[in-house]
């Protein structure tokens, strides 16, 4: 791989070439990305969507919103930071094509902040929810109906496919989705497979997939223009990571390891005492002792050692970037920046105390069990409904439940899998709440 082709600007529908030495400098083409995410329906939605602790009402907890926003901010330090030594490394970017430092800080922030936004509600347990509905509950009986690799996009339901579904997706009016910039597509997209095979090999970029059968042929485009480097045998569309994607990886894995630590903390659900010895061990070399010792509240001292323990981890993922550097373009490279980082087992004791005070805390599973719960039923409901008037089979109750639903109304031309990926998809738009006000509508629940 090489970097003009990785940097490409080009956007769905081109008919020319974009080149960065043509662009507006007061708004480049990768923060017009910036922009039109952050401006759209389904980003604002995960200001009501859960980040580790659903539909929590306290206002120390971060919601998918204030997540994303951190990752991109960290996100975009990180390739601002290696953006600087390669193009000292490869002057021709600047001199000849007009690329900067910052470029590749606006690419990294603009995927990072939507790193997230196809998340159903309630967290990964909404995605294991529609997973199971088509594994185990009464989706299954569909199965017959669609190919594998349909049926098995449905059973592990993916977030990650999901959100590039909603930046990429045309409608009426918005041909292209909001038409973001290749490069940042690819930057975006952690996992350039399709569900099948599944985890073919122990390479990252095969843990999970990042596409539906609904928008192959486009990552395919996507993959061919920025020259990702093609992946497993005939049958199976799968492609290298563009290179910052490990950085969109590493920003996500700084903001879940230490700020779901600090959320864990200051809601008690770990002990200060203890916790506060495990970023210590993190930040020890840059402590200030004395200023430390001078914070009197818990919330003072955590972010204070939180904001050491992100400045240490993303000076530590851009060295191990840059070491690494030709073997994430040969796709050599097979896991996270941070396995590799000297603070491995610093951070690996950190997210295992995470898992059991916080992951696994009663709170919660509880609430997890809700969502669960709730998103099986609006599954159920909406999937009857649309199959039903498919077949012409709609009862008074399905056709109530499709009023309620304009923008699921049925196309008699679409396949089963596309009807099916249409409830799941328009499920895991909804925040929290909505879908807690959805399913109390069908169970006949007071509002």
């Amino acid at each position: 791989m090489n970097w003009e082709q990785l940097l490409s600007l080009k956007r769905f529908g081109d008919t020319n070439k974009r080149l960065r030495k043509e662009q507006d400098e007061t708004r480049l083409g990768f923060e017009v990305d910036y922009d039109r995410i952050i401006f759209s329906s389904e980003f604002r939605s995960l200001q009501d969507k859960t980040q580790v602790i659903p539909l929590s009402q306290t206002d120390f907890v971060h919601t998918r919103l204030t997540h994303s926003l951190e990752v991109s901010v960290v996100g975009r330090t990180l390739g601002r930071k290696v953006g600087a030594k390669l193009i000292e490394k490869y002057p021709h970017l600047q001199t000849i094509h007009g690329y900067q430092a910052n470029d590749f800080g606006a690419i990294v922030a603009a995927a990072a902040l939507a790193h997230d936004i196809g998340n159903p509600p309630f967290g990964h347990s909404g995605e294991k929810a529609i997973g199971e509905f088509f594994k185990s509950g009464k989706g299954k009986q569909f199965q017959s109906s669609l190919t594998e690799k349909e049926f098995q996009d449905l059973c592990d339901f993916e977030g990650n496919a999901n959100g590039f579904k909603i930046v990429t997706e045309s409608r009426v009016g918005r041909e292209g989705g909001l038409r973001l910039s290749y490069a940042t597509l690819g930057a975006f997209t952690k996992y350039p497979k399709e569900s099948l095979p599944k985890k073919p090999t122990h390479h990252i970029a095969d843990k999970k997939y990042g596409f539906f059968q609904s928008e192959k042929n486009l990552f395919k485009d996507v993959a061919n223009e920025l020259g990702l480097l093609k992946r497993g045998d005939k049958n199976c569309v799968s492609y290298s990571r563009h290179p910052l994607t490990y950085l969109v990886e590493a920003a996500d894995d700084i903001c879940y390891t230490i700020i779901d630590f600090e959320d864990g903390i200051n809601l008690g659900l770990i002990q200060e005492e203890y916790a506060l010895e495990y970023l210590i061990n993190l930040v020890r070399h840059s402590i200030n002792s004395k200023k430390y010792n001078q914070l009197s509240t818990t919330q003072d001292r955590v972010s204070y050692l939180r904001a050491l323990a992100i400045n240490t981890l993303i000076n530590e993922a851009v060295e191990v970037f840059l070491n690494k550097e030709e073997a994430i373009l040969n796709d050599t490279f097979t896991c996270a920046l941070l396995e590799k980082s000297k603070y491995e087992a610093q951070i690996d004791d950190i997210i295992k105390l995470s898992i059991k005070n916080v992951y696994q805390s009663k709170e919660v599973i509880d609430k997890e069990i809700v969502g669960f719960e709730v998103i099986s039923t609006l599954l159920e409901r909406y999937s009857s409904a649309i199959i039903n008037s498919s077949n012409q089979l709609a009862s008074h109750y399905d056709k109530l439940i499709l009023k309620s639903l304009p923008k699921l109304n049925p196309n008699e031309n679409q396949s089963m899998y596309y009807k099916l990926l249409g409830v799941c998809h328009y499920v895991s738009l909804l925040s929290d709440s909505q879908a807690i006000l959805k399913y109390k509508n069908i169970k006949g629940i007071s509002l």
